[in-house]
Parts: C-alpha cells; structure tokens; sequence
C-alpha cells in the first residue's frame, strides 16, 4: 500500500484564496448587489428566495468550504476533494439556472431577472451582460478555473512523489532518467 505524502503548506495556497474569495462573493452578491444597483429581481437586499438558495447560496458556499478543504489540507488526496468541491460549485453556477429551470417546469425558481435600474452608469444591455458574468457564468467560469488549478497542481505532484517514491529516478542514469521523464510528461497530460 502506498503511503499518502504530506502537502507542503505552500502548495495551493492562491487557489485556495481566490476560491474562497469567489465563493463568499457568489453566496452573498445576489443579497447586497441591489445596494449597488446590481441585482437579480427581486431587487432588494437581503430577500431570501429558493432561486437564490439553489444558484447563490449553495454553489457559493461549496466553492468557499472547497477553498478551506485546500488550504488546510494535510495530504493530497484532501486537497484534491476540496478541489473538486469547488469545481461542482463552479459547475453549479454555470449550468444550475437552465437546469434548475427545466427541472421544475415553471422557471419560478430561477435567478429572476436581471435589474437594470435607470441612471446606471452603463444601459440596460450592457448592465444585464455584466450581472450574468458577476453572479453566475463569468463567476462559474473563474471558480472551475481555479478549482482545475487546484486539481491539476496536486495531480502532477503526485506523479512526482510517486516516481521518487518507487525509485525510478535513482535507478537509472541521469541521460536515461531524463528521456524516461520527458516520455512520461508527454503521455500524462
């Protein structure tokens, strides 16, 4: 049985941030964006509602606890779960409201509309586009960003701690070694 390597505190750390970051803005925007003039309706602060809950709240808190699970993670394979926490999280926000409008048949549950109030500094257009990038896909787009950051970083390095591990690098010469690596850098990806 292989044993599981520990994380160097270091490893992860800005992507664990930035998840956490854009997990706590994407659970509480859609509350306090209408201070702003930036809101979904209902366009007022801190009303709750189902559609909030299922495209705000849940996919906002699962990319923040994604982004604690990597930064207090002690082994791979935990910062590899809360990698992928915050991945289905960054899903969510991508792909939740046409499911979620499908799922329930009557669209009542989805993010409402977006609100373009007037004297914006931007029109309607423009501010509608901005709020569909700020709470939802753009928002979706970074998190699975980050979250696949996290993910590919803990993969290749347990790749590396695998190869040390068995004994592949000190088995053989440095020329060899070297061709053996880059053979298998190129068949991994």
């Amino acid at each position: 049985m292989a044993a599981v390597s520990a994380v160097p505190r270091t490893r992860g750390g800005i992507s664990g941030m930035l998840l956490i970051l854009l997990g706590a803005w994407g659970a509480i925007i859609a509350f306090v964006g209408p201070y702003f003039g930036y809101a979904y309706t209902p366009g007022t602060t801190w009303t709750y509602t189902t559609g909030r809950l299922w495209l705000s709240i849940l996919p906002g808190a699962a990319a923040f606890l994604g982004g604690i699970m990597v930064l207090l993670a002690a082994t791979r394979p935990a910062a590899m779960a809360g990698g992928l926490v915050a991945l289905l999280g960054g899903v969510w926000f991508v792909v939740g409201a046409p499911i979620l409008a499908v799922a329930t048949g009557t669209g009542t549950n989805g993010p409402g509309v977006p609100v373009a109030s007037p004297g914006a500094a931007f029109s309607a257009p423009v501010m509608r586009l901005l709020e569909g990038l700020g709470f939802y896909y753009g928002l979706g787009v970074a998190i699975v960003t980050f979250a696949a950051f996290v993910l590919g970083r803990f993969a290749v390095a347990a790749v590396r701690a695998g190869r040390h591990a068995s004994g592949t690098r000190a088995a053989c010469g440095p020329a060899r070694r070297a061709a053996s690596l880059a053979i298998a850098d190129r068949g991994s990806w």
